[in-house]
């Protein structure tokens, strides 16, 4: 066999290995070391490709593709610093337990730490933030090279979609000359399949799960970012029989699609209920069960923390369980599935008074908020106007600081079928634009971005993958001239050097971006001017909504809504 038949082989076995375990979208940003890879995924038809020339943008673009689809997805790049620009996505992936194959092709082994041209130590690169890390032999004749291939592909895809799912580095040593033959088919693979199993609780795990319930006099249920493969017909039968307070996260994506039947039962405005210390005092109860991630309110935490219930028990996938709180009292490691339908419910002491006044305190925080809706005129009246006019069967990406909080705060219940998605693993604002496309490709649905202008600077560079694929996306960009969130916390007290270092504002606008990038572009200032703008027709794949807003204005009217909201409470529970 010539240099280039062994080159052949080896690649399109491994390619062909990843399609036979499940993996069909490929995130690709070119590069000279990668090219046989490249090449043989772009020749198979089997594979959705992607491309992206920024490397930091691209792995965030796989990111969102994976969050939004549940399947692992491959993100391949050429060696030297482009595989360091993977690195906070592959932060972010692991953190929020998102299936990612990282693919970098690498200087052969007698290349390595000599000076070498595009080379740096690319073996174990992102440390403890994958959950497996392998570095694969060069291509050669060896006959078990090639079953090697087969098999720890498989193994990775594996690893990395098992619970908690993950990312996963794939190094690949590769020689010069780089060029292959293209195949017209994959070839077989021997490695038939990796079956993984669902998590699942065992009788013991059921009886304490049960035990909790029936013991319980005030207990409520808060559900935290779950997977998209979630089956929610079964959660929902699971509220429907409990009838307890459920507090959900935007991210749980049960503030959707919401039954008629369980909708009384869905607590949305516990952010607001829980800054007022006399529905606290109410609130206070004896049992919490969770389901994934935990919250994101600092409220929630903190009334969670100051009660410290009797039984706090968390399902959750992962033995290392998320408890920073250090309040859980059980720990059951499973995935939410069908199991749930088979827990015997007995809420024979379940306190009904304190169900009721979960129920009232959240219609009274609703009420306020939709009067806020119509007569505020800040960021966060246009973010919940943005979200009252969202169409059916879209999505919401929501990025971290000011936009996240909006939708936890605004974002109601609603009969409407809208996805939310957000970075909430490690809750930065770099990748956002690029998660958010990922997010629109892997949907191909009506797609919304709540971003702030400084998140949008960050990761403008992710409109780069709009000049390679179609991304029908529209981004609403909150532009007050800075960081809103700091405004919030206590940097905001002192005022000396606080625009400088916490403020920052550019000055910026985007209009010429969006010129740039052949978008469709409008700037607005009050709601009825963004209604008018959200419900029109799209001239383009590509649109910017520009708000401009103020950053004074929003603290201020936020801290209004606050206040009204905890005046009544205080009316009808000090009485």
């Amino acid at each position: 066999m010539t240099n280039k038949d062994i080159l052949t082989s080896y690649v399109y076995k491994l390619v062909a290995s990843l399609y036979q375990a499940g993996v069909i979208d490929v995130v690709v940003s070119p590069g000279s070391r990668s090219t046989p890879l490249a090449y043989a995924f772009a020749h198979s038809e089997e594979f959705q490709m992607y491309r992206q020339i920024d490397e930091r943008s691209a792995a965030f673009l796989a990111l969102g593709l994976a969050k939004a689809s549940g399947r692992p997805v491959v993100l391949l790049c050429t060696s030297g610093s482009a595989a360091a620009n993977y690195f906070p996505a592959i932060v972010e992936a692991k953190l929020s337990r998102v299936p990612l194959i990282v693919l970098t092709a690498d200087r052969p082994h007698e290349l390595r730490e000599v000076g070498a041209p595009q080379s740096i130590a690319q073996t174990n690169l992102y440390g403890n933030q994958v959950k497996w890390a392998v570095d694969f032999p060069i291509p050669d004749e060896f006959p078990n090279t090639l079953p090697f291939i087969e098999r720890h592909i498989a193994r990775a895809v594996a690893i990395a979609e098992t619970a908690p799912a993950g990312p996963v580095h794939v190094n690949v040593p590769l020689r010069e000359p780089l060029l292959i033959d293209f195949q017209e088919q994959l070839p077989e693979v021997s490695f038939t399949a990796s079956i993984i199993q669902e998590l699942q609780p065992n009788e013991h795990a059921m009886n304490v799960l049960e035990a909790a319930i029936e013991n319980a006099q005030k207990g409520i249920v808060i559900f935290g970012e779950i997977t998209q493969t979630t089956d929610f017909e079964t959660i929902w039968n699971f509220i429907r029989h409990l009838k307890w307070p459920v507090l959900v996260e935007s991210l749980s994506q049960l503030r959707a699609n919401v039954p008629d039947d369980c909708a009384e039962y869905i607590i949305d405005q516990y952010d607001a209920l829980l800054k007022n210390e006399t529905f606290i005092t109410v609130a206070n109860l004896d049992t919490v069960i969770r389901f994934g991630a935990q919250p994101v309110s600092k409220p929630l935490m903190q009334f969670l923390t100051k009660v410290h219930p009797q039984t706090y028990l968390v399902v959750d996938e992962d033995p290392m369980f998320r408890d920073s709180l250090a309040v859980t009292t059980h720990h059951i490691q499973a995935t939410v599935g069908r199991w749930l339908d088979d827990v015997t419910i007995t809420t024979a002491h379940t306190d009904q008074t304190y169900v009721q006044a979960w129920i009232e305190a959240n219609d009274i925080a609703t009420r306020h908020v939709k009067f806020y809706l119509h007569e505020a005129s800040d960021e966060g009246a246009l973010a919940a106007t943005l979200f009252e006019h969202l169409p059916e069967h879209s999505d919401l990406f929501a990025s971290s600081s000011m936009p996240i909080r909006d939708v936890d705060t605004f974002f109601n219940k609603t009969k409407k079928d809208v996805l939310i998605f957000s970075n909430r693993g490690a809750n930065g604002i770099d990748g956002v634009v690029s998660t958010a496309i990922g997010t629109q490709l892997a949907t191909k649905r009506d797609s919304y971005l709540l971003i702030g202008d400084l998140a949008f600077l960050h990761d403008s560079n992710g409109l780069i993958a709009s000049r390679y694929q179609t991304c029908e996306i529209t981004i609403v960009v909150m532009n007050n001239d800075g960081g809103g969130i700091f405004s919030y916390l206590s940097q905001s007290t002192v005022e000396e050097h606080y625009e400088e270092l916490f403020g920052t504002p550019s000055g910026l606008q985007f209009a010429d971006l969006a010129k740039m990038y052949d978008a469709q572009y409008e700037v607005v200032e009050t709601k009825e001017e963004l209604i008018q703008v959200v419900e029109a027709q799209k001239e383009k794949a590509l649109r910017i909504i520009e708000v401009m807003t103020n950053r004074s204005e929003n603290v201020q009217s936020h801290r209004r809504l606050w206040d009204s909201i905890g005046k009544e409470l205080d009316e009808k529970w000090q009485a």
